[in-house]
């Protein structure tokens, strides 16, 4: 196929407005994101648009998560906020930054099974994937990828949708609402032993969904080579025969070997690799592109590098 025409980034000032002092999920992330995908888009020599953000919905967020859940964020920020755990906080903003993020991650995904970007990332903060239908955790208040899962179910686009989750740690939340839904399937890597716990490879699902969730786990300090191989070798080739009719990344850096909080050593080359080889399986499945969400990674420069590498590598493997 021809050289993608433009990349689509999708993010907000507004979601820099969830902060709390010291916290490693800072709002500098997102600047360090965005430029990492401008500079891919630029290396490639496509286009980057940058299309304005509209907020999830309560109809949007009542797909995924609970009315109760959904009230009680709403009334802790209206409170002006607190801890819900020690490592995730409501704050008098964070509910406006939530509905942003939830939001471009949408869009992300109905610009992409739209036509109007084979690439589309949304930079995005709070991220999602250790939130639940009824539980916030680990910096997540909503679930974002799944949001944008239901979202193109609700809109008729695609029932049959694959995730790819490379961060550090196990996406337990999406796991979780996900479980038992045979159309979904899910695929891990993660550092483990690491926070949440969760994701041995035993985990497969349940139900009439078992063998639909896949999970690898990878020892500190693995690196690149079993990184990529793990996605080249074993996950990707099951999604691949899963055959989906879109494809999500929850795209979390913090597997980096810079990044403060984890110590798997990938470099930016390591996620290019993987992503250009989800580009090309995208390309054989005939799906238009893919579709990312930002989700961990705490080291700004490696942020910036990585998110390069990703642009670039889906590029390389959709042109392929």
């Amino acid at each position: 196929m021809a050289m993608p025409a433009r990349v689509q980034l999708l993010t907000d000032t507004v979601m820099a407005a969830h902060a709390a002092p010291g916290h490693p999920e800072r709002p500098e992330r997102l600047g360090a994101v965005a430029d990492g995908v401008a500079d891919g888009a630029m290396a490639a020599g496509v286009e980057l648009e940058r299309p304005t953000v509209v907020p999830a919905a309560d109809d949007d967020l009542l797909r995924v998560h609970s009315p109760w859940f959904l009230d009680a964020l709403e009334a802790a920020a209206d409170r002006g906020g607190g801890w819900i755990d020690g490592d995730t906080y409501v704050g008098p903003d964070s509910v406006r930054a939530m509905r942003a993020a939830a939001g471009a991650t949408i869009q992300a995904a109905r610009a992409v099974m739209g036509g109007a970007a084979p690439v589309a990332f949304a930079v995005v903060r709070p991220p999602g994937h250790h939130a639940s239908g009824e539980r916030a955790a680990g910096f997540c208040l909503v679930n974002n990828v799944a949001l944008a899962v239901e979202a193109l179910r609700a809109d008729g686009i695609a029932d049959r949708v694959a995730i790819v989750d490379w961060d550090v740690h196990h996406g337990d939340g999406t796991q979780a609402i996900f479980e038992a839904d045979a159309d979904l399937f899910y695929a891990s890597t993660h550092q483990s032993p690491l926070y949440p716990g969760t994701g041995a490879p035993e985990e497969s699902g349940s139900g009439e969904a078992v063998g639909t969730k896949r999970n690898v786990t990878l020892p500190p300090g693995s690196g690149d080579d079993a990184f990529v191989t793990a996605w080249r070798e074993l996950l990707l080739p099951e999604l691949e025969r899963f055959a989906p009719a879109a494809l999500l990344v929850s795209a979390g850096y913090d597997a980096h070997r810079d990044d403060p909080l984890a110590h798997l050593e990938v470099s930016e080359a390591g996620y290019g690799a993987v992503a250009r080889e989800i580009g090309a399986l995208a390309t054989r499945l005939g799906l238009p592109g893919v579709a990312l969400t930002l989700e961990g990674g705490y080291d700004l420069a490696a942020l910036r590098a990585s998110a390069a590498a990703t642009v670039r590598g889906l590029l390389e493997g959709l042109e392929a």
